[in-house]
This record gives C-alpha cells, structure tokens and sequence, in this order.
C-alpha cells in the first residue's frame, strides 16, 4: 500500500521546508516509543530521548545516527547543521544548545516524522 504524504510533508520533506512552530501534534507526544521518518520510515529518534525546548517543534538530545546524515547549511543568512534521512528526506537541524549528556537540540519538523508507539 503506498503512503500519502501530503503537500506541506512534500514540501518540508523533499524541499527543506519548515512547519509552522507549535503546531506539530508530536510535541505533546508522552508515550513510549520510536519516531520515524514519515516517507522511508526510518527510524531516527527514540521517546526517552525527547524533551521540550520551548521552540515549537518536536526536539530530541539524541539521534539514531546509522540513519541520518548532517549536513553544512547556509540558507538563510546563517551556517546551521541540517538533519537529513540517509534516504534524504529534510527532517530539520540540530544546535548545540540542548540539555546533557550531550547537550544537542535536534530541532525536527514534526511533520517529517512518524510515530510508532512500543508495543505496535
């Protein structure tokens, strides 16, 4: 069965684009289990690894790195470190202000994941 993705997922996905903070379903997500790349469903970010940075997307402190590629970004006006699936799918970037042990923000659109809760 073929996954539907829609056009602002396209966009943010495939075109580096970037949701409008705060409105991710997935920043209120508590449960226990794995975030996924919405199209190739990668699994990239673990739920014991998120916390809440008060930036409006869904942020994490650690990634599954066999899944992801970081890559120089100078969109902008800025030098950022974009967030990319191995497959190449946008998911956002990641800072260095973010809370121990490894005091990284994976600040990621929460309309390039997918959730998939333990147990399912």
């Amino acid at each position: 069965m073929e996954k539907k993705l829609s056009e602002e997922q396209k966009e943010i996905l495939y075109s580096c684009g970037t949701e409008v903070p705060g409105t991710s379903e997935l920043l209120h997500e508590k449960r226990e289990g794995v975030y996924v790349t919405a199209d190739k469903e990668l699994p990239v970010f673990k739920s014991e690894h998120k916390f809440e940075s008060g930036t409006g997307w869904p942020s994490f402190y650690e990634a599954n790195h066999e899944n992801i590629i970081l890559k120089e970004d100078r969109s902008h006006g800025m030098i950022r470190t974009e967030v990319i699936s191995k497959e190449g799918e946008h998911l956002g970037h990641v800072f260095n202000d973010g809370p121990q042990p490894t005091g990284l923000r994976y600040c990621i659109n929460g309309l390039a994941l997918k959730f998939i809760p333990e147990n399912e």
